[in-house]
């Protein structure tokens, strides 16, 4: 009497599924915000959202005026609304990152990117303004969403691959921003994706080692 094969063990099975978003509970928690705020953009009074949207607007007038606040603000809205590819690009980008570093590291890495980005671009607009090179209306601009950390992000989370896979992600981000560059033909925000990438490659070395620690 012969016998079948013992069937595989279902542990290591399991083990090779990616992760679900538990996992990364940080992330999920920020999808559920945008997500949030995503509906209201697209459901609430559209002067109401023009009005949240203002001040949430990270130009040099309202960073002048409340800073904390502002940067806070902006990064609970998401450009596009809930029709917006940068929900779903949101979700993959950091959850892949916090399943590799965490969630503290990941939000420190989102925050360096969304903060030094959107002041990099900002401070020289002001100094312009203030030596008379650019004209007052440059101090107030509708500027929101969380574009500058999820580059930051992506940027970090090419430092975590291989060598060709992460020059090929990391010149495919560049591709895209160069793309996007093109269609929309805002300069201050593009000079703030461009920076938001670099500042997400300074971070590999902070990543690698995050990694490391989590085996």
């Amino acid at each position: 009497m012969t016998t079948s094969a013992s069937p595989a063990p279902v542990w290591p099975r399991l083990r090779s599924l990616p992760p679900d978003l538990t996992a990364a509970p940080f992330t999920l928690c920020y999808s559920l915000i945008l997500l949030g705020t995503g509906l209201y953009a697209h459901l609430g009074d559209p002067r109401t959202v023009h009005a949240l949207l203002t001040v949430s607007s990270t130009d040099v007038s309202h960073l002048s005026q409340r800073p904390l606040l502002t940067l806070l603000a902006s990064g609970l809205w998401v450009v596009g609304g809930i029709t917006s590819p940068y929900l779903v690009v949101f979700l993959l980008v950091l959850g892949a990152l916090e399943r590799r570093v965490g969630g503290l590291r990941t939000a420190g890495v989102f925050l360096l990117g969304h903060v030094l980005a959107t002041l990099l671009t900002e401070i020289p607009v002001a100094a312009s303004v203030a030596v008379g090179q650019l004209p007052d209306s440059s101090l107030r601009r509708l500027d929101y969403g969380v574009s500058y950390g999820l580059v930051a992000c992506a940027g970090a989370l090419a430092g975590l691959l291989p060598p060709r896979p992460r020059w090929a992600l990391t010149g495919g981000i560049g591709a895209v921003l160069v793309a996007g560059s093109l269609v929309h033909a805002d300069p201050l925000t593009d000079w703030g994706h461009a920076l938001a990438l670099l500042i997400g490659i300074t971070c590999w070395p902070y990543a690698r080692r995050a990694a490391q620690r989590r085996g």
